[in-house]
């Protein structure tokens, strides 16, 4: 009760729980295909999982960006290339102070996809807030405002202010919507402060109870339901052992927010920033 006083007196709905779980459409906004995942999981079996779990697109990036190219040149899905800063595991160190980084970026710009034009960069990590102030990093979120690239970053919320800092305006999906379980205050603070900001809510701590949205989690996403995406984050093999179980979840909590709010989250808001093709 008193939830739902504090949030009348905001000014926001009570949201309707839908009944059960979400059965629309899905794109999947954080898939890796690393290297080590291509023997076992050839893109017929990625297909294969993404078809069992409803997943009609996804967001698509890889160490090194081979599996990218080598995934989205397989018909059957909505592809959304991205391009990773990592040739290697060394470079999730120095990227951002790595100017051949750059240069790679540009090159594989150029050259483009299977799939079309590349559609943003990363998931990139900065394990120091502090390294978002490295000369590549800055002229990547540059060069990404001025293309209207997206990009993925692993970051904490320092770093999500000083990326964004360096290029006003530019469209970012942070990645688990923080590094260890941003507060929710700090959440709204910068969806306020920064209107390309979006969240991905894959691994996030404190998103559900027992199965089923927390309260405050129900109320942000019900608030700013245009600002959050959904993914598997495939980054070891062994996630793709469990494929369609992470969407079978997804769909559980969904089934939680208004329906509206529950469409744009696992389709919708991917749709808009990517400019999906309309569903058969």
């Amino acid at each position: 009760m008193l939830k739902r006083r504090a949030l009348l007196a905001a000014g926001l709905p009570w949201p309707v729980r839908a009944a059960g779980a979400y059965s629309g459409p899905v794109f999947d906004a954080h898939l890796h295909y690393n290297d080590d995942a291509q023997q076992p999981h050839p893109p017929e079996d990625v297909l294969a999982r993404m078809k069992r779990a409803g997943v009609q697109g996804a967001l698509v990036n890889s160490r090194p960006n081979d599996g990218t190219l080598r995934l989205v040149a397989t018909p059957g899905a909505q592809w959304v290339p991205f391009i990773r800063l990592y040739r290697n595991r060394a470079d999730y160190d120095s990227w951002f102070v790595d100017d051949s980084i750059r240069r790679m970026v540009l090159d594989l710009l150029q050259a483009g996809s299977p799939a079309g034009p590349f559609r943003g960069l990363g998931e990139f990590h900065l394990y120091d807030s502090a390294n978002a102030d490295g000369p590549t990093a800055i002229a990547l979120m540059k060069l990404a405002r001025e293309r209207g690239l997206c990009v993925l970053a692993h970051v904490d919320a320092v770093a999500v202010d000083r990326l964004l800092g360096h290029a006003p305006g530019a469209a970012l999906i942070w990645a688990h919507t923080g590094i260890g379980g941003e507060p929710v205050r700090r959440v709204r603070a910068l969806f306020d402060k920064h209107p390309g900001l979006r969240g991905e809510l894959s691994y996030r701590p404190g998103l559900t109870v027992d199965g089923r949205l927390s309260d405050d989690w129900r109320a942000l996403l019900t608030q700013h339901a245009g600002r959050f995406l959904i993914g598997s984050d495939t980054w070891i093999t062994q996630r793709w052992q469990h494929y369609e179980a992470l969407f079978a979840d997804y769909r559980h909590w969904l089934g939680d927010l208004p329906q509206e709010a529950a469409q744009r989250i696992a389709w919708g808001n991917a749709a808009e920033l990517f400019s999906l093709r309309g569903l058969g």
